[in-house]
């Protein structure tokens, strides 16, 4: 119990500053405080211009997809495809990333090629990426190219088949390749070692994008045709978890405005459903609201469902694929509920395994569907590398989530004689191996990782952006600082930390169960009034905050509504005793 509770123990991980002239020269340069200065420094932001293009992002600032390796080829046999009016079928995996890609290039097509169609594999039957039956098919309904979007980089030995067949394939992937790259007419990856294009963490949807650009730039089509689809481009860079910088910081930054004002009519239902209509749409609403339920089709029933909503122009069929897929996401909540439950009570009445450094559970009955989500919800409540897996197809299946500095990738390679297959990146992965196999498996992956985990990498940390007072937090500050959104990986919402503050005395539980902490805090010698804040799910630190003792604070800043009147509010994230000595 003591190794668990020095997991469980959150650390504040203060970044480094910055060059203090860099932060003083750029805070006169902006004519902002030294805190939002030093904010931009620790984004690499150090000139005013740099500032400039991060605060008001332009699409003139898209690199020129021409730069990207084989786009040329790529363009030149699209062209081929329209001319001829040749048979094409959009294929993509079915996550959210997959879906909207081929949602954006079925609705970019379809207007130019008469015989076009789109593909998306069955999870079970067919799993992740190029699948055989998806080249049977193509082979026998006559197609002639097929557009690969968020998968194939890897997928040498079925796309072989495929050109022996007749079939080409232009490949707009994101993934890491491996040393061969499949014998396709183009490969679109920037993440090709010797590919020169500028910017390498496009999300799948993204190449497509840059591959339509391209299209659209030879061919003298205004760009506004495809700025239009930048709705689905931003859902599939939140959803997909790639860095918000960058090239990808245009697309979300547009993308959220194209989703805010006007979205496509699928993603407009799908806002409906989820209760944000009329809201101003974020990086986390997609995350956590519209994410979500394009997923759920896939995860309950066929992710083709995602794209027919997507690609819809008739509102009565869209409501009613909307209902549907909500309905799925339901199922999907429900699963993942008891599953998590399943899992961390097989490790809680398990002493062996509740003191091991990973987590490894088969159970040949839990749904493929939400493995991956449960993998996610148990390395909260545990912190470790954990596998979660289930039977499909007579083996054993299923997901992977890792810990900060783990690279898990590498550790479950370490193990690939014992695997059928695997694939992945350092923070999650997927692999199928024999069911026989997982003991084995499960000892030597514990073995690696014991081997390999430091203290920090066992420790939750929550990275601070800054030290604070909360009579620095003004309206002006606020406005500056919602301008650094998009929010995501490599741009998170700053985090910062008070230190010594005090309950104002109105402090309370609140919440169904009191699990909430609703805070009122002042500073000691400041006139800076009362500042609201909400902490979930902490009602532990009740007697803390209440002590008559002074504490520190961990926190974003964030508006709250009520009744009509808009407040600041701090969202906190951690609260600690102040050592008095």
């Amino acid at each position: 119990m003591e190794k668990q509770n020095v997991r469980m123990e959150k650390i504040w991980d203060l970044k480094k500053q910055g060059d203090p002239n860099e932060i003083k020269h750029l805070s006169a340069a902006l004519n902002v405080n030294m805190t939002i200065a030093q904010l931009l420094v620790q984004r690499g932001i150090t000139t005013f211009n740099e500032a400039k293009s991060f605060f008001r992002p332009r699409l003139s600032d898209l690199h020129d997809p021409f730069l990207m390796k084989d786009m040329d080829k790529a363009v030149d046999r699209l062209e081929q495809a329209i001319a001829n009016q040749e048979k094409v079928m959009v294929y993509g995996d079915y996550d959210v990333d997959g879906t909207t890609s081929v949602a954006l290039m079925y609705t970019f097509l379809r207007n130019r090629i008469e015989q076009i169609e789109y593909y998306i594999p069955d999870r079970y039957s067919e799993g992740y990426g190029i699948s055989p039956k998806s080249i049977n098919y193509a082979e026998t309904n006559g197609f002639s190219l097929i557009i690969a979007l968020d998968c194939g980089i890897k997928a040498v030995d079925k796309i072989s088949d495929a050109r022996q067949r007749g079939l080409d394939f232009i490949i707009c992937d994101h993934h890491n390749p491996d040393e061969q790259v499949p014998p396709a007419v183009a490969v679109l990856d920037a993440k090709q070692p010797d590919c020169k294009y500028p910017y390498k963490e496009l999300s799948g949807c993204g190449v497509g994008f840059k591959l339509l650009q391209a299209y659209c730039q030879k061919n003298a089509v205004e760009l506004e045709e495809i700025y239009d689809l930048l709705d689905l481009v931003v859902v599939s860079i939140a959803s997909d978890i790639v860095p918000i910088t960058g090239e990808n910081r245009v697309l979300a930054y547009y993308g959220l405005k194209k989703l805010n004002s006007n979205p496509g009519m699928g993603l407009q239902t799908i806002i409906n459903l989820a209760g944000i209509n009329g809201t101003e749409i974020t990086i986390s609403d997609i995350v956590f609201k519209i994410g979500p339920r394009l997923n759920a089709s896939g995860r309950i029933e066929h992710g083709k469902k995602s794209v027919q909503i997507l690609v819809s122009n008739d509102e009565d069929k869209s409501d009613i694929l909307g209902e549907e897929i909500d309905s799925f996401n339901e199922i999907r909540k429900t699963l993942d509920r008891d599953i998590t439950q399943d899992a961390l009570d097989m490790i809680e009445n398990d002493p062996h395994m509740k003191n091991m450094n990973s987590t490894v559970l088969y159970n040949r009955d839990w749904h493929k569907g939400v493995v991956g989500i449960v993998a996610s919800r148990v390395t909260e409540q545990f912190y470790r590398p954990t596998i979660i897996l289930t039977e499909s197809n007579g083996l054993a299946t299923g997901s992977a989530r890792s810990v900060k500095d783990f690279d898990l990738y590498e550790a479950i390679g370490k193990c690939s004689d014992l695997l059928d297959s695997y694939g992945g990146h350092m923070f999650a992965a997927g692999l199928t191996m024999k069911i026989e196999n997982i003991p084995e498996f499960r000892r030597r992956f514990e073995e690696i990782v014991t081997s390999q985990l430091t203290d920090h990498s066992q420790t939750q940390t929550i990275d601070v952006d800054a030290k604070i007072t909360l009579s620095e937090i003004t309206p002006r500050f606020y406005r500056i600082l919602k301008q650094f959104a998009p929010f995501g990986p490599h741009n998170m919402t700053p985090v910062f930390v008070t230190e010594d503050v005090f309950d104002a005395g109105t402090s309370r539980l609140v919440g169904k169960n009191q699990e909430h902490l609703k805070l009122d805090l002042v500073e000691p010698d400041v006139n800076s009034g009362i500042f609201p804040g909400i902490a979930f799910n902490q009602s532990d630190k009740f007697n803390l905050i209440t002590s008559g003792l002074p504490f520190d604070v961990c926190y974003s800043i964030t508006e709250n509504e009520y009744r009509g009147k808009t407040s600041l509010q701090l969202f906190i994230r951690d609260i600690k005793k102040r050592d008095i000595f």
